[in-house]
């Protein structure tokens, strides 16, 4: 017992400059662009409009209609998680082949493209442009989305998984916070400005492209499924400086004899492993309700929100931006607690807090034409609902599809679970227009229902996977999923057939 506590804390000094710099650089030319792009259309709504308008009437001769512009802007604002669903499909084998850092240096050509295309896009006087943009921008975050939590997960220790984790949600909501900010009136958002607010997007990429290719491809990548132990000795020294990494490529080796396979298996080959099930449907809840629960009304519709509530339009954007800045604070708030409270703390909390707020919104619109101070608590639940969203939901989701899935499985769940968190996505970004036309400040009781379900799903089913390595969390959905400990190690008597392709064992 004194070894295994002198073990623990000799891992809690495993942060080291190289891991921060990576887990920061493979952020900001990837998550930070996924957070710019979520908010940059909010700011600059009316001259997008306005542009495709003009564009109808001096191409077609003939003037839309304001339901025709909305749907038209809607696409707009949605195409771009169409884009990241397609992205999403292709994570399974772009990982394999190009390895997680080699995906995302090869993928960042996409966002130079989309880039150009939206920059270019008023001065050729072609609103597909825009349109074409958005969504190959969104192919790129769609890759990013998955690839960048699922390096930082096979890159960092055990200890300081959930931090490093949560690096990319902090970068999400700072690259939203940047994208309000430059939005402001003051700033790019003019109506001449507009292409240059969505082109930006290539600067931050460009300086990931400089710098990511110098640091070393991801340790477990390189030895479970490349079998290279002369690289991953490499780059655990690189990541770990000094640190003794003995224990570290014990534990991998540990993993690898636990695979009965070191292909990667299929999304269908996923979805009938029974020793998987419950990280499976555990991971769609999480997904599904991380999108599902208003957040993505919140970035997408923002200034609409406020002047449905009553705020004087002068004083939108301002407000606007200062949720934003809320979203980075709490987006640190969660970094620094994670490994202090654990995941399951944070999204019971986060979504709960969240959908609290969601049906506040609802009273206070329903309310503000008889008192009008009710118009500010929409804006504290607008703050709310971020800040809920920031600390726990925005990050764990991805953190725990890397921590609940072993080497050979994760590709495929990152698929599983990008796709539908695009899916989600796409949804409320094209429905929730229509859907508050429809039924009003009830639109967000929806979102309200959700958020409490996640919350209970979270209590009753997901264990606390703080410190544990990635065997260990297999081991505790073992009784959940009907799955002896013996059929998911190397030590069992069972046969490869019964073992599903989840588990080895050496012919005796």
């Amino acid at each position: 017992k004194k070894e295994e506590k002198m073990n623990e804390n000799e891992q809690k000094e495993h942060l080291t400059r190289w891991l921060l710099a990576a887990a920061f650089l493979a952020s900001f030319g990837s998550s930070m662009l996924y957070g710019y792009n979520l908010a940059v259309v909010n700011s600059p709504a009316q001259y997008i409009k306005a542009f495709y308008n003009q564009t109808m009437i001096e191409t077609y001769d003939w003037v839309p209609d304001e339901s025709f512009l909305t749907v038209l802007y809607s696409l707009t604002v949605s195409i771009f998680a169409i884009g990241g669903m397609i992205g999403a499909l292709l994570v399974g084998k772009l990982v394999t082949k190009f390895g997680r850092k080699g995906t995302l240096v090869r993928s960042s050509v996409l966002v130079f493209v989309g880039g150009a295309l939206m920059g270019f896009s008023r001065t050729c006087g072609n609103p597909a442009m825009v349109i074409i943009g958005r969504f190959i921008t969104g192919v790129h975050s769609g890759i990013c989305l998955s690839v960048v939590p699922m390096y930082l997960g096979e890159i960092a220790p055990k200890n300081l998984r959930g931090s490093l984790g949560l690096v990319p949600s902090i970068h999400i909501c700072l690259g939203v916070f940047i994208a309000q900010v430059l939005g402001l009136s003051e700033l790019l958002g003019k109506e001449e400005h507009w292409p240059l607010l969505l082109s930006l997007v290539v600067f931050p990429t460009a300086v990931q492209l400089m710098l990511l290719p110098w640091f070393p491809e991801s340790p477990r990548y390189l030895l479970i499924e490349k079998g290279n132990v002369h690289a991953t000795i490499a780059a655990l020294k690189w990541f770990r400086a000094k640190e003794n990494i003995e224990a570290e490529v014990e534990e991998m080796q540990e993993e690898q004899r636990s695979l009965s396979s070191i292909q990667t298996i299929s999304v269908r080959q996923l979805l009938m492993d029974r020793c998987v099930r419950w990280q499976v449907i555990t991971i769609l809840v999480l997904n599904i309700g991380m999108q599902l629960s208003g957040i993505d009304a919140i970035w997408f519709y923002t200034n609409d929100i406020f002047k449905n509530a009553g705020i004087p339009e002068l004083y939108i954007q301002y407000t606007t931006v200062g949720t934003g800045a809320i979203e980075v604070i709490a987006g640190m708030l969660g970094c620094f607690s994670i490994e202090h409270l654990g995941r399951r703390p944070l999204v019971i909390g986060g979504f709960s807090f969240m959908a609290i707020c969601c049906s506040g919104i609802t009273v206070s619109i329903i309310l503000q034409t008889q008192y009008s101070f009710m118009r500010y608590m929409s804006v504290g639940c607008v703050i709310g609902i971020v800040a809920g969203f920031c600390i726990g939901p925005a990050g764990v989701p991805f953190l725990i599809t890397a921590e609940l899935f072993k080497q050979s499985h994760r590709p495929a769940a990152y698929t599983i679970a990008g796709c539908l968190n695009w899916l989600s996505n796409f949804t409320i970004g094209f429905v929730f227009p229509f859907l508050e036309i429809a039924t009003g400040p009830y639109c967000y009781l929806i979102f309200c229902a959700i958020g409490f379900g996640v919350a209970i799903y979270t209590t009753v089913i997901i264990p606390e996977t703080k410190n544990k390595t990635f065997m260990e969390i297999s081991q505790m959905f073992g009784p959940r999923n009907n799955v002896l400990k013996e059929e998911l190690t190397s030590n069992g008597d069972l046969s490869l057939a019964l073992m599903n392709k989840y588990g080895t064992l050496e012919e005796k």
